[in-house]
């Protein structure tokens, strides 16, 4: 599949990703991140090794978009917001208006 990653053309097989992560050992990954075989590899350190390009010359949506078509699975590992505290249209109508809530 060829794609363009920080102006540059590509042409990409999902064997060659698999070969080129062969032996790579994934870095924490607090953000988006690629799942290749059984290991969850960082975005940017995929593009890294697959394009031989330093991490600040691409973006991570440009290697998601090409690991998406080569049919990898990607993830965004962002933090999951705490669920928010459900009222009863009393006890919402009473906060709406100031008064203190009762439990």
């Amino acid at each position: 599949m060829r794609c363009v990653i920080a102006r540059f053309p590509f042409d990409l097989t999902r064997s060659g990703v698999l070969e080129s992560m062969k032996g790579i050992k994934p870095e924490h990954a607090p953000g988006e991140c690629v799942i290749i075989g059984r290991r969850t590899y960082p975005v940017k350190q995929v593009g890294q090794v697959i394009t031989r390009q330093d991490r600040r010359d691409f973006s991570a949506g440009e290697v998601l978009r090409a690991m998406t078509q080569l049919g990898f699975t990607c993830r965004d590992l962002a933090p999951v917001p705490a669920p928010t505290r459900v009222l009863n249209p009393v006890h919402q109508a009473s906060a709406m208006l100031g008064a203190p809530v009762a439990a």
